[in-house]
C-alpha cells in the first residue's frame, strides 16, 4: 500500500500551502487539507481473506494428496490424514492474513463499500476534531479529507461555514474533488477544490479587517 506521504514532493507541499493562503485571504473561513494513507484497519477482512486461503490451500492439497491405499491388512486407508489437514487449513490461513495485512487492495474486497464509506467518514471527523478545526473563533473551519486506499473524499464544515454555504455545496464540493482525484493529481486536485471553496467563502464570508491566521496552511499528511 502507498503511503501518503511518498507522493507529495517539496514543490507539491508548497502549492496547497500557497492555494489555502490565497484562498484564505479571500475569506474569515481557515481552509486545512488532509491526505491519509488510508481510514481503517479493515481486520475483519484480513481474516476473511485468511479463511478463504485456507480454504484454497485445503482443495489443492486434497486433489493433489488425497487417495487410499491399502493398508497391511488390506484395508483402505486416506493418504491425507487428520494432521496434514489441518496444517493446510492453517498455512493457508496465515499466508492469506499475512498477505491482506501487506496488501490494502486485497483487504477491500473483503470489505463492504458502505463499510468503507463509513470508516473515511469517522476518519475525517476525528481530523476535524484533533485538528482543532472545529475549535476557530468564528466557526469556520473546513475540512477537505482525502483517504487515499479507499479513494474517497469527505468535505467537512463548522457550523458557520455549514450556514451559510449549504450541505449542497459542500457536497458539490466533495464531487468535484472526486472527479479531480480521478484525472490522477492528488496536488491539482487539492488545489482546485481548495480554490473553489476560496471562491465560495469569499461570499459567503468575506474577509474581515483584522484576518487572523488560526491553523496552519500546510498539506497534513497521514500515514
Amino acid at each position: 500500500m502507498k503511503r501518503a506521504s511518498t507522493l507529495f514532493t517539496e514543490a507539491d507541499h508548497r502549492r496547497v500551502t500557497e492555494a489555502v493562503a490565497r484562498a484564505e485571504a479571500r475569506s474569515s473561513a481557515e481552509i486545512v487539507p488532509v491526505i491519509a494513507s488510508s481510514s481503517g484497519r479493515y481486520d475483519r477482512a484480513e481474516d476473511m481473506v485468511g479463511l478463504w486461503f485456507g480454504l484454497i490451500t485445503l482443495c489443492v492439497g486434497w486433489w493433489l494428496l488425497q487417495g487410499v491405499e491399502p493398508s497391511e491388512w488390506g484395508v483402505p486407508r486416506p493418504r491425507l490424514g487428520l494432521l496434514p489437514v489441518v496444517g493446510l487449513v492453517l498455512g493457508g490461513w496465515v499466508l492469506g492474513v499475512v498477505l491482506a495485512h501487506l496488501s490494502g487492495s486485497l483487504r477491500l474486497l473483503f470489505t463492504p463499500r458502505s463499510e468503507q464509506k463509513a470508516e473515511v467518514e469517522r476518519a475525517a471527523r476525528q481530523a476535524f476534531f484533533d485538528r482543532r478545526i472545529h475549535h476557530t473563533d468564528a466557526g469556520s473551519g473546513l475540512l477537505v479529507y482525502v483517504s487515499m486506499l479507499e479513494r474517497m473524499a469527505v468535505v467537512l464544515a463548522d457550523a458557520q461555514v455549514l450556514e451559510k454555504l449549504g450541505q449542497p455545496k459542500l457536497d458539490a464540493l466533495c464531487a468535484s474533488l472526486v472527479s479531480e482525484l480521478k484525472k490522477g493529481s492528488y496536488t491539482d486536485a487539492l488545489c482546485h477544490t481548495i480554490e473553489q471553496a476560496g471562491a465560495a467563502l469569499a461570499e459567503a464570508l468575506p474577509a474581515q479587517a483584522q484576518n487572523r491566521n488560526e491553523l496552519t496552511d500546510a498539506l497534513v499528511v497521514m500515514d
